[in-house]
């Protein structure tokens, strides 16, 4: 069996009992289970949720997305073999140590396959929610530039690149582009401050102003858990982005919840703790992918400029990247989630086939 074919990369095909519309993200595709079905499996399986809760089957793959396009390689590899399963892992493993800890719940009530979450339909808060704790990336390009205000926050003259900031920052952007909000612009992944959220909290999905005094102290909480876990193995928790949402309690109360994936590579910068003392940035995360591709494309910029767009996806479906960058990229996944989480990450041999057996079999699913 080649490369190729261990890759995930349509999770969209799947034939998995649903009646409405699979919705694909750039890495992910959600199956709304029929109202039937849930409400069997809540009764089957237990789950802590109201009995009429929508659930959803979550399947991962292991497409690879940078500067917002989606990336293939040669001989077909069109994701980096093991990504999703790591990814996943990862995710589960900061979503149990959160709940333990009693911080907050997520959205994922059972784990079928590695690579498939079953998960319960949550109202998304519309904001990014980005916690920094060293300057680097586009914040340190920010920097250079002169900006010394980021979502309202001052932050000193003298900062070197990659150093270690006074203190946790909270970046927070638009998640979507969110209309008729004063002072914030219509477009995805925009700057907001504080204020923004307070004056318009509604508008951010919030159900209650209090709730962004909940939300900043789970976003500091998760990163300091996720942060000494790290540190304790070695690694440097850089930046991160969490996501929040609301879903039903057993007694039909809404509760804010962490959501879509946390502390994985993909939303964050990891960074080795040994090579970081000795002066050198050694990245475990999706930020090595990135620099790769600046420093394997003779113009950068159309990397890094919004307003050539048309340009970068020509790019991208245009250059089928060299098999051993992407193994490369897998290695680093894999090897930072074997880390994480301490046992071997499983590899399927044939993903689709290995998720529909265990749909099929356990949560009658598949028809």
């Amino acid at each position: 069996m080649s490369l190729a074919d261990k890759v995930l990369a349509v999770n969209d095909d799947l034939p998995i009992r649903t009646d409405k519309p699979v919705h694909s993200g750039k890495v992910r595709s959600v199956y709304w289970l029929t109202d039937t079905d849930s409400k069997r499996l809540i009764e089957e399986k237990g789950y802590d949720v109201p009995p009429d809760a929508p659930l959803a089957i979550m399947v991962i793959s292991d497409r690879i997305s940078a500067f917002d396009c989606i990336w293939h390689g040669q001989g077909g590899m069109n994701g980096v073999p093991g990504k999703g399963a790591a990814l996943n892992a990862i995710s589960n493993h900061w979503f149990k140590l959160f709940k333990e800890q009693g911080l907050a719940d997520s959205h994922i009530l059972d784990i079928p396959h590695p690579l498939v979450w079953i998960v319960q339909k949550a109202k998304s808060v519309m904001i990014e929610a980005i916690c920094r704790q060293y300057i680097t990336g586009s914040m340190w390009r920010a920097y250079q530039n002169g900006e010394r205000e980021f979502c309202g926050i001052q932050i000193a003259d003298d900062l070197q690149k990659d150093q270690r900031l006074p203190e946790l920052l909270m970046t927070p952007s638009t998640k979507g582009i969110l209309k008729n909000i004063p002072g914030v612009p219509e477009a995805d992944d925009v700057n907001i401050t504080r204020q923004n959220i307070e004056d318009n909290y509604q508008a951010f999905n919030f159900k209650q102003k209090s709730d962004i005094n909940l939300y900043e102290k789970l976003l500091a909480e998760g990163f300091a858990v996720i942060d000494k876990a790290l540190a304790d193995i070695g690694q440097i928790f850089v930046d991160t982005k969490f996501e929040f949402g609301y879903v039903k309690d057993k007694n039909g109360d809404d509760k804010l919840i962490y959501m879509d994936e946390v502390g994985t590579p993909d939303s964050s910068r990891i960074w080795d703790g040994e090579a970081y003392k000795a002066g050198k940035v050694v990245e475990n995360s999706k930020e090595d992918f990135r620099q790769l591709l600046l420093n394997h494309f003779p113009e950068p910029d159309i990397l890094l400029n919004k307003e050539r767009m048309p340009e970068r996806q020509a790019l991208a479906t245009g250059n089928a990247l060299p098999e051993d960058v992407l193994m490369k990229i897998s290695n680093t996944y894999v090897g930072i989630a074997e880390k994480i989480i301490g046992t071997k990450i499983h590899i399927s041999e044939n993903p689709k086939a290995e998720i529909l057996k265990a749909l099929k079999e356990s949560y009658q699913l598949v028809d």
